[in-house]
Parts: structure tokens; C-alpha cells; sequence
């Protein structure tokens, strides 16, 4: 006797792929499409250490801003391109513009401890926990 096996005509990758990108919107050739800054974030013994891929910035354009445990990146991508007569660009796949990336952290940050440096388009932040404060019981009349 044959095993049984269910059939699913939508896990079939036939159907899959003709149906893939149609209900996307059409986009026109040149359409910037938005970037994500990239990043990894570890969990350190007294806080977090981020690492965030920033090609093509220089670190005087880059901005980090810390408030509470909500940490944002921003930085200003510029496009330094020499035109020259004669020259013509047949595909710029290469994004300018502004980039931005804000995340949450489990624990409420300690602003003047926290340390960034960026190098090899890498930016890195060292951010430092603030200490747990034990919670105060509360006296009842």
C-alpha cells in the first residue's frame, strides 16, 4: 500500500513564482529605494555593543542621539562624483540621501559612559546599562 501525502497547489513553487512580485508596486527605473541602516547588537556584561555597516559616510555627517534606552542613527550619505563633458551615467545603483535607524534597548542607557567610533565604514557603539536600582518598599499607614 502507498503512503498518503497531502498536496498544497499554493506550497508548489510554480505557482509561487508566478504570482511573485505581482501584487508588489511598480516601481520606475531609478526609484531610490529606502535603506536600512544594518546592524548587530550583543549584549555585554555592563551594557551593549552595536555594530552598524555605514558605507560611504564620513563620521563628521553621522549623528547618534540617546534617550532613555531608545538609541537613533542618523547620517547624510553624499554622492561625490566628478561629471566630466563627454561622460554619461547609464546605471547609478549607488544610494545618497538620508539614512535612519532607531531601536530600543531593554535597559535604560547611561548617556555620559556611552562610547562611539567609526571606522572602515563600521560605526560602533558602546553603550553602558544604566545600574538596577533595587525597588523601595513602601511603608503602609
Amino acid at each position: 500500500m502507498k503512503n498518503l501525502i497531502s498536496y498544497d497547489p499554493m506550497a508548489d513553487t510554480g505557482v509561487d513564482e508566478l504570482f511573485r512580485g505581482f501584487f508588489k508596486p511598480v516601481r520606475w527605473e531609478g526609484a531610490q529605494a529606502p535603506v536600512m541602516v544594518k546592524m548587530d547588537v550583543t549584549e555585554t556584561a555592563d551594557g551593549y555593543l552595536v555594530h552598524a555597516e555605514m558605507p560611504g559616510v564620513r563620521k563628521e555627517d553621522i549623528n547618534v542621539s540617546i534617550e532613555g534606552n531608545q538609541v537613533t542613527i542618523s547620517a547624510e550619505v553624499k554622492r561625490e562624483t566628478e561629471k566630466k563633458e563627454g561622460d554619461r551615467v547609464l546605471r547609478s545603483e549607488r544610494y545618497f540621501g538620508n539614512v535612519y535607524r532607531s531601536f530600543t534597548l531593554p535597559a535604560d542607557l547611561d548617556e555620559p559612559k556611552c562610547e562611539a567610533s567609526y571606522e572602515k565604514g563600521i560605526l560602533e557603539l558602546k553603550l553602558v546599562a544604566k545600574a538596577a536600582t533595587p525597588g523601595k518598599k513602601l511603608q503602609i499607614k
